[in-house]
């Protein structure tokens, strides 16, 4: 990717920011459902489009319980709970899915995710659930001693080539999950895990850390190596480009005027920003992106602030 592109990345973001969508003037924008507690609320992760063409989703709070909820919603609206957390005593099932996770769908078909507190040991679980809504726990953390298995899983798993999934907690480890339930901390962080890994075609894993500023990469065996690092909070994870570089944001206090930035980071670890934001007097470019970006099938990066 040229930086010429880049840069017409950072306009596109002007644009959305401004425009509050890109897209022809025919578009319309519509509100499928609006949570109520009972069915829902607080539905904070992102949604996963199943192979049956319906979305999943969790709330990290409401439902039966006020514990969250995992759902299903078809492209028209209809939504099904799928499974109210806590309906278990002492909330052995988990409760209060965490803010920035989310569901992925598994090759076998059914989904997994994590709840951020409850389990057997209050520390949060990994769970599957299958689309017609049975749900089975397959790892408590705190398991053991002093909780060195990490808890209060804070993001999305995602599921590697392997197979297998991996994960981090907000205590600063990082896990490998298998199907069947058997879980392997790999390593340990500082600063807080930030959003999902993400698996590079070299086939290792990276990262970011909200407090501290670092990227990091991790062998799927668990070695791990601090690739660089910036002035600030990374609240969002990263996205390999098709250049093989990666991309992310900075929050508050990022990039030349505190308001956050987009930058690049090679897998050498060469740290380059590419953008400030808040450069034009009363930051029309926006401020403080929290969210990480996507990359197009027209090769631009996308995001929000």
């Amino acid at each position: 990717m040229s930086k010429l592109s880049l840069w017409k990345t950072i306009l596109l973001l002007c644009v959305f920011c401004a425009a509050g969508a890109i897209g022809s003037p025919a578009d319309t924008f519509k509100t499928l459902l609006s949570f109520n507690g009972t069915n829902g609320a607080e539905p904070a992760t992102v949604l996963v489009q199943g192979t049956d063409g319906n979305f999943y989703g969790m709330t990290g709070a409401g439902g039966a319980n006020n514990a969250g909820t995992v759902f299903k919603i078809t492209p028209t609206g209809t939504l099904t709970t799928l499974y109210d957390f806590c309906s278990q005593p002492n909330c052995t099932d988990g409760a209060n899915c965490p803010f920035t996770g989310g569901l992925v769908q598994a090759t076998d078909g059914n989904f997994y995710g994590t709840a951020q507190e409850g389990g057997a040991n209050g520390g949060g679980t990994v769970f599957k659930i299958t689309p017609g809504g049975t749900l089975t726990t397959l790892y408590n953390f705190c398991s053991q001693t002093s909780c060195t298995d990490g808890s209060g899983p804070m993001d999305a798993l995602i599921q590697a080539i392997d197979g297998n999934f991996y994960g981090t907690t907000w205590e600063g480890t990082v896990f490998k999950i298998t199907p069947a339930g058997k879980l392997t901390t790999l390593a340990t962080v500082g600063g807080y895990p930030s959003r999902a890994l993400v698996q590079a075609t070299d086939g290792n894993f990276y990262g970011t850390t909200a407090r501290g500023g670092t990227i990091f990469k991790m062998t799927p065996e668990g070695k791990l190596t601090t690739l660089g690092s910036t002035c600030c909070y990374l609240y969002a994870g990263l996205v390999q480009a098709t250049d093989g570089n990666f991309y992310g944001t900075t929050y508050l206090d990022g990039g030349a005027y505190g308001e956050g930035s987009v930058y690049e980071i090679t897998q050498r670890g060469t740290v380059t920003t590419l953008y400030s934001f808040c450069a034009e007097t009363g930051c029309p470019d926006g401020a403080a992106p929290i969210a990480g970006l996507v990359q197009g099938t027209d090769g631009t990066l996308y995001g929000t602030t």
